[in-house]
């Protein structure tokens, strides 16, 4: 809700998917005048019903914006958005914000195209899932020039529980890519605990009490439990829905990989994680929440159908 220390503001928010569904609602919630657009109808229909304003176009959306925030699904879209509508129609005041997850080279051309422009830019990537995206409770990691930091953490806020400055143009993005990296590498290592702990006679319940206060402790075991039941409440309570999808924990794996080659960096953990989550993804399996490779490791994915 808008006070007296959050003034309204004009927001163009470019692309309502999943994640971008709900962060534009909470800017909105916060008061601010979003302007909304996304090619489709269903998306743009949920979030006028949030209490934001469908517009016909991105040029419409931005025309007026004294920020633009974009949400999009890969490096294509990112440089296709800014290079052909977005610079061409927003206010050079305006600041922009992508928080898509895509390469970091796209994240550094567009930031380079914008900044001779005249605009400032942020890559701002999210780590949280659909309900941090819903719940307002998103962790930002910004790539922008230092002295534009503090206006983009302002812009951020009514979506975020955290923004954290991870450096100039692409840090953000390489933040993204080796969070998720390590994330992925992890949730694999606690599923393999997890169905090792199972064969041997083990409760859950107790190897998640021992795993949460020893060594073992992680954020794939104590917050994010990919064993339904035990720990609190998480996707795999839901029939692993709802959380963060296979096939984006895959595409986040891929652009680690790709990132890793281009600056020859070894990452066989991640390489592995990569080839596990593609064999997880093509046996139908993409719409699940990450944590459901859980179930192919135990031998139940037949559960998941």
């Amino acid at each position: 809700m808008r006070t007296e220390e959050t003034p309204m503001t004009r927001i163009a928010f470019i692309g309502l998917g999943n994640m971008g569904g709900g962060m534009a609602a909470n800017q909105a919630k916060a008061g601010h005048a979003v302007a909304a657009f996304d090619l489709s109808a269903k998306a743009l229909e949920k979030a006028v019903g949030a209490g934001c304003v469908a517009a016909g176009s991105v040029a419409e959306a931005v025309k007026d914006a004294e920020i633009v925030i974009t949400m999009l699904p890969a490096g294509p879209h990112v440089r296709a958005v800014y290079g052909e509508q977005v610079l061409a129609n927003a206010p050079k005041s305006a600041l922009l914000i992508d928080c898509s997850t895509i390469d970091v080279d796209s994240a550094r051309a567009v930031a380079e195209q914008a900044r001779a422009a005249g605009f400032r830019f942020a890559d701002a990537p999210v780590s949280g899932g659909i309900m941090a995206a819903e719940a307002g409770s998103l962790a930002f990691m910004v790539g922008c020039d230092d002295a534009d930091f503090a206006a983009v953490e302002a812009a951020l806020k009514p979506m975020a529980r955290a923004v954290i400055h991870a450096g100039g143009h692409g840090a953000g993005q390489a933040a993204k890519i080796c969070n998720n990296m390590l994330l992925g590498v992890s949730m694999l290592g606690t599923c393999e605990a997890f169905a090792l702990a199972e064969k041997l006679g083990l409760a859950a319940d107790r190897f998640f009490e021992i795993a949460s206060q020893s060594s073992g402790q992680c954020w794939s075991v104590s917050t994010y439990c990919p064993v339904p039941g035990v720990g609190p409440s998480t996707p795999a309570d839901r029939g692993y829905e709802g959380g963060f999808a296979t096939a984006m924990m895959l595409k986040d794996l891929k652009l680690a990989q790709e990132a890793a080659a281009r600056a020859g960096a070894s990452t066989p953990m991640g390489a592995q994680a990569e080839a596990l989550y593609a064999l997880f993804d093509a046996n139908g399996f993409g719409g699940k929440d990450f944590s459901a490779v859980l179930q192919l490791l135990r031998g139940r994915i037949a559960e998941l159908v």
